[in-house]
């Protein structure tokens, strides 16, 4: 089961001097745009729990702390350590959201349009094209436009986006990991 913390309960333990492990498991351009302060950039997609744990330079038996938009892929990432054999990881309920709100310190930077967007995009204009298709081409093309409303109900079920994932791949969500902030 996933250890949580509430963004408040996260705030007085920033406050309190203590040195914690944060780690933000959004795609890197999300968190180049907004992220709290200090944490490190580790991508759900490619989260290797032994190589972070490895990583922790002495700080391995203090608990982790992650951190994702809102507080899904955190939870995720928190059962890929747990998999992993990896316990003391703990998820921030709410996300750098909560954290924000909270009033704990973030650190901005280049804004760009979030993934959500682009996946209620490129989802809207399947779904038009399908239907457009369909309409004036041939009916089998509405079938374009019953995919894409499958995909969207699983991707609700389940709590994850194929179509997220894809389009977090291409080149205008990528960035060099020398201009990420940690």
């Amino acid at each position: 089961m996933v250890k949580c913390i509430s963004a408040t309960e996260f705030k007085k333990l920033i406050q309190s001097g203590k040195s914690i492990d944060v780690v933000d498991v959004r795609t890197a351009i999300e968190f180049r745009e907004v992220h709290v302060e200090g944490a490190r950039n580790e991508p759900l997609d490619r989260l290797n729990p032994q190589s972070i744990q490895a990583a922790r330079n002495g700080t391995a038996t203090e608990p982790l702390y992650v951190v994702c938009r809102s507080g899904s892929r955190g939870k995720q990432a928190c059962e890929k350590f747990e998999a992993a054999g990896i316990a003391n990881v703990i998820n921030v309920e709410g996300g750098t959201m909560a954290c924000e709100a909270a009033g704990i310190s973030v650190v901005r930077g280049k804004k760009m349009m979030s993934l959500e967007r682009q996946v209620r995009i490129a989802a809207g204009l399947l779904v038009f094209t399908g239907a457009a298709l369909g309409y004036f081409v041939h009916p089998y093309w509405i079938g374009l436009a019953g995919f894409v409303g499958a995909g969207l109900a699983f991707a609700g079920i389940t709590d994850t986006c194929a179509m997220g994932m894809m389009i977090a791949k291409m080149p205008w969500n990528q960035v060099e990991s020398s201009s990420c902030a940690k």
